[in-house]
C-alpha cells in the first residue's frame, strides 16, 4: 500500500470514505428537495461530489455518468480564478469546466472555520440541469443549433456569491437571460444550500477525527482506489483494440458521422485515442472533450469492479486523447448541447465495443443508445419541460437487459405522469413498453418504451435523439433490439427536430430495445414462454 494509506488506519479509511461519500449523497437530497423544477425534484437530474484542495474529485454521489466524471475540468476551471473562502463561482461554458449549458454547476471552496486566514481544504460542487438558459428555443435543446451562442445563456466561472454575499448583479444578469425566470432562481438557490451542506458536514467530520485525520483521508480514499483499480486493469489482456461507430447525422444534415476509437491497454494503464474521428460538425452534436472523458470513465468503471469506491483514483490510470477541432474535442463557438447527451452514448458504445475482445464477458450487448430527450415549452417562457426517456439494455453474458430503463451516461428517474399533467400543460396518453422490441437471443435484450403526450397550448417542440436508423446491436450471435422512433400527429419526424406546434398536437416518442447476447437458439423454453406471457414477444 501507498504512504497515505499507511497514514490512516483501515477501519477509520473504511469509516471515512463511507462518511465523504454519504456527504456528497446528503448535498444531492438537499438540492433535489429544495429545488421548484420537475427536471430536478422529479427526475433528478442533477450531481454532488467533493473535491480536494488540488482539485481532486474525493467522493460522489450516484447521481448521473456525464455530469459526475467531467467535474474535475470545472473544478479546475475555478482553481484558476483564485477562489477564496466565502464565495461560489456558477458556470456553465462547455470551453470552460462544462458539458452543455443547460447544465449549471457551482463550485464551492471549503475553509471550515473562522477568521481571514481560513485554508480551502476543497471544493463542494453540484450540477444541475436546468429546464431552460435561454438560447433560440424553450427548453434550451435546439435541435438545428449551428454555433453555442444559439444555445443559450454562456457561462465562464464567475463569482455568484463573494464573500457570504449573493451577487445581485450576476444572479440578475442570468435570470434576464433565461426563461421563467422564478422557476431557475430556487433552483440556483437548492443548489447554494447544497454546497453550504457540504462545508457544514465537512466540520462535524472534523471535529469527529480531528483535522489532519480527515485530509489525510482525502489522500488515503484516492490512492485506495487508484491501488484497486491498477489491480483489476491488469487482469486485461495487454494489447491494442479498435471500433467505430456512427451518429446519425447532426441536426444540420442526415449523413452518418463517424467516432473511431483505439484502447491500449498496457500492464495497469489504459490509453484511449479518438484519432479518426470525424471533425467538429456544423450542428449540435459536438462535445467537449470534458464529455468524452466522462463516457471514458465510466466503461471502465463498468469493466472493473463496481465495489471499487469512485473517485479520483479511478480516472489515475485512464488517459484520453482527441485530436483539437474534432468532434470529441471542438473548438469555438461550436454547438454543444447535443454532444453531451447523444454523443456521449455513442461514445460509450463504441469504446464497450473496442474492450469487448479484451473482456467478452463483462461487456454487454448495445443499449438504446441514446437519451431520447423531448423538449416542450412555450416561448413566453410559461413553462418549459424536459425529459429523457428510458429505454432498452442490452443483454448480458449471464442475463436479459432490463426493460424501460435509463442507460449509459443518464441516471434519471423519468417525470410521473401526475406531475406531468400537474405542472404542465400537457396530458400523457400512452405510457407502456415496446412489445417484441429487444433483440432475441440467448439472453433477451430490454424493451424499449412509448410516450405519447398532447400538447394542449401552443408550443415548441424539440426532439434530440439517436439509433432510429441504426439499430442497438447484438453481441456473440445475438439479434439487435429495434430502432426508435418519433412522430408529430403520428407523422413520422427526424431524429432531431424542432417544430412550432399547435394546441392538440401528439409527440410520440418510441425508445430503441437492447441488443440479444448469444444464440437465441439456446434461449431457454421456459424463458421463451415467459417472454410470450409477459407480451415482451410474439414468437
Amino acid at each position: 500500500m501507498t504512504d497515505a494509506t499507511d497514514d490512516v488506519d483501515p477501519i477509520t479509511l473504511e469509516v471515512l470514505r463511507n462518511q465523504l461519500e454519504s456527504v456528497a449523497e446528503e448535498m444531492g437530497q438537499t438540492l433535489i428537495r429544495g429545488a421548484y423544477s420537475p427536471n430536478i425534484k422529479e427526475r433528478r437530474d442533477c450531481s454532488t461530489a467533493l473535491f480536494d484542495a488540488a482539485g481532486r474529485m474525493i467522493a460522489q454521489a450516484e447521481h448521473i455518468p456525464v455530469h459526475l466524471g467531467a467535474m474535475p475540468e470545472a473544478v479546475d476551471a475555478v482553481r484558476e480564478c483564485d477562489p477564496r473562502p466565502g464565495d461560489v463561482f456558477v458556470l456553465n461554458d462547455p470551453f470552460r469546466g462544462g458539458t452543455h449549458l443547460p447544465d449549471v454547476t457551482m463550485v464551492s471552496p471549503l475553509a471550515p472555520g473562522d477568521g481571514d486566514d481560513r485554508e480551502i481544504v476543497g471544493y463542494a460542487v453540484s450540477r444541475a440541469h436546468h429546464a431552460d438558459v435561454g438560447g433560440m428555443a424553450p427548453g434550451s435543446m435546439p435541435a438545428g443549433a449551428r454555433e453555442i451562442y444559439q444555445e443559450g445563456l454562456r457561462l465562464p466561472p464567475v463569482r455568484l456569491v463573494a464573500d457570504g454575499e449573493i451577487r445581485e448583479d450576476v444572479r440578475s444578469i442570468v435570470l434576464a437571460n433565461v426563461r421563467n425566470a422564478r422557476e431557475r432562481r430556487a433552483d440556483l438557490r437548492a443548489q447554494l444550500a447544497a454546497n453550504d451542506r457540504a462545508e457544514t458536514r465537512l466540520v462535524s467530520l472534523f471535529d469527529e477525527h480531528g483535522r489532519e485525520t480527515v485530509l489525510d483521508g482525502f489522500d488515503a480514499v484516492i490512492e485506495y482506489s487508484r491501488d484497486r483499480i491498477a489491480s483489476e486493469i491488469e487482469t486485461l489482456p495487454d494489447g491494442s483494440y479498435e471500433a467505430t461507430d456512427v451518429l446519425e447525422g447532426d441536426g444540420v444534415t442526415d449523413e452518418d458521422v463517424e467516432i473511431a476509437v483505439t484502447v491500449t491497454i498496457d500492464g495497469d494503464e489504459i490509453e484511449v485515442d479518438f484519432s479518426g474521428t470525424a471533425d467538429q460538425l456544423e450542428g449540435n452534436l459536438n462535445a467537449p472533450i470534458a464529455v468524452a472523458k466522462s463516457a471514458v470513465y465510466f466503461v471502465v468503471r463498468c469493466v472493473t469492479d463496481p465495489e471499487i469506491p469512485p473517485n479520483h483514483g479511478c480516472y489515475a490510470p485512464v488517459s484520453v486523447y482527441a485530436p483539437d477541432g474534432t468532434l470529441l474535442n471542438p473548438e469555438p463557438p461550436a454547438a454543444v448541447v447535443g454532444g453531451n447527451v447523444e454523443t456521449s452514448q455513442r461514445v460509450t458504445d463504441v469504446v464497450f465495443a473496442a474492450l469487448a475482445e479484451a473482456a467478452p464477458d463483462r461487456v454487454p450487448a448495445q443499449g438504446q443508445g441514446t437519451m431520447n430527450n423531448l423538449t416542450v415549452g412555450a416561448r413566453d417562457g410559461s413553462f418549459t419541460y424536459y425529459e429523457t426517456i428510458a429505454g432498452g439494455f442490452g443483454a448480458r453474458a449471464e442475463r436479459d437487459g432490463m426493460d424501460g430503463v435509463q442507460v449509459g451516461m443518464t441516471n434519471t428517474l423519468n417525470t410521473p405522469v401526475e406531475s406531468i399533467e400537474t405542472e404542465y400543460p400537457l396530458r400523457v396518453e400512452r405510457y407502456a413498453l415496446r412489445e417484441d422490441s429487444g433483440g432475441r437471443g440467448k439472453h433477451r435484450g430490454g424493451l424499449g418504451l412509448e410516450r405519447t403526450v398532447a400538447v394542449e397550448t401552443d408550443a415548441t417542440v424539440s426532439l434530440l435523439t439517436e439509433r432510429r436508423r441504426h439499430a442497438p446491436g447484438g453481441v456473440a450471435g445475438g439479434e439487435d433490439g429495434r430502432p426508435g422512433e418519433n412522430l408529430i400527429d403520428g407523422e413520422p419526424v427526424p431524429a432531431k427536430t424542432t417544430v412550432d406546434v399547435g394546441a392538440g398536437t401528439t409527440v410520440t416518442v418510441r425508445t430503441p430495445g437492447g441488443g440479444g447476447h448469444g444464440d437465441p437458439n439456446e434461449r431457454d423454453p421456459e424463458a421463451l414462454e415467459a417472454d410470450r406471457a409477459d407480451e415482451k414477444a410474439r414468437d
